[in-house]
């Protein structure tokens, strides 16, 4: 049995799939966070390159007549691809657990951080509750079928060596990163809606019965509203959730047109 012999053409096109690929999985969710060793990480790239660089082989050029500092354009720029297409897909988890941030702090948890495993950082007991859930609608969702799908599809957009930077691509990767905020506010806005008219309603008992230590009262009242409104709204973070996940693979060809 004979193999064919591995040539020039077919190691530097796999090479460039590879980085483009694993650039994107130390940027995802699950993936990308530092539980998982770095050889694991760069062993499921390898893997999926080997899948993946059949299929886009015809959008990649020759190695044969590119100058050393072409080849180190392309190894850049395919890195530089796939930062910008995790970029898109971290921003959506980042605004998640941002919500969670601050709904965590409106309840009294800013004092209870705790260290994330995924991050070695400390983050917000609900932070990290809403991450979590978020990962398991986006896994339910078939989310990393999508990411795949983008990869291959990104291929058509933009070929290695084709990569330019615009002052357009600038502008959407700000107004994107406002986005989070926006993401945030929108998961957020039920429970810390809730927490707000609870603040009204001591405020007014404090006025009323100034006698009574609304501090004392408050302080678990907030994190009870808190907890059964965070249960009830459960049941829409599945549709928000979906609908954003589907607006981060627009995003992303958003953001590789204008390269």
């Amino acid at each position: 049995m004979t193999f064919p012999l591995l040539n020039e053409e077919l190691v530097f096109g796999y090479l460039l799939v590879f980085l483009r690929i694993n650039a994107v999985l130390f940027l995802l969710p699950v993936l990308g966070d530092k539980v998982v060793p770095a050889p694991l990480k760069g062993g499921i790239s390898f893997i999926m390159a080997l899948v993946i660089y059949p299929v886009v082989r015809a959008q990649i050029p020759t190695a044969a007549n590119l100058t050393t500092l072409n080849l180190i354009g392309a190894i850049v720029g395919e890195i530089l691809i796939g930062v910008i297409i995790g970029f898109a897909i971290r921003l959506v988890f980042s605004g998640i657990q941002m919500a969670g941030e601050m709904v965590g702090f409106q309840m009294g948890f800013s004092i209870a951080n705790v260290i994330d495993p995924y991050t070695n950082v400390q983050v917000s007991l609900i932070g990290d509750l809403l991450y979590l859930f978020a990962i398991l609608v986006f896994l339910n969702l078939d989310g990393h079928h999508l990411v795949i799908s983008a990869l291959v599809q990104s291929y058509d957009i933009v070929q290695p060596l084709t990569v330019h930077f615009t002052k357009s691509l600038t502008y959407i990767i700000i107004d994107l990163s406002r986005g989070l905020f926006v993401i945030a506010v929108k998961v957020s806005a039920p429970v810390m809606a809730a927490l707000f008219f609870t603040n009204v309603a001591m405020g007014i008992v404090a006025r009323t019965v100034p006698q009574m230590n609304v501090f004392i009262v408050s302080f678990p009242l907030q994190i009870f509203v808190g907890l059964l409104t965070l249960s009830i709204s459960l049941s829409l973070f599945r549709t928000v959730s979906e609908r954003l996940f589907h607006d981060f693979i627009r995003n992303i060809f958003l953001l590789l047109r204008h390269m």
